[in-house]
């Protein structure tokens, strides 16, 4: 999938996170990936002085680092969301 970097891209990825069992939170902080995550909190804190490029990238890392399963997602949209956002191999 082509990563967009736009408002509604942005706003795809934190609906993810609702859906899921981690809270997503904008603050400030020194991270030196610009991002943190609580595993046994099940917090994710981004950056929050990312610009819109540097939050969606950070919010894919977080993606790939979770492992979220689209099976455990109840809506349709975000099922599907996350395996195009997972799918490495060209599918025709």
């Amino acid at each position: 999938m082509a990563i967009r970097y736009t408002k509604h891209f942005l706003d795809k990825l934190e609906n993810l996170f609702a859906a899921s069992e981690y809270i997503l939170r904008y603050e400030k902080g020194n991270f030196k990936s610009g991002y943190c995550v609580l595993n046994e909190n099940k917090i994710v804190i981004v950056n929050k002085y990312f610009p819109l490029e540097g939050k969606i990238n950070a919010l894919i890392d977080i993606l790939n680092e979770l492992q979220f399963n689209p099976q455990d997602f109840k809506e349709k949209g975000n099922q599907e969301f996350l395996k195009e956002l997972k799918q490495t191999t060209l599918k025709f």
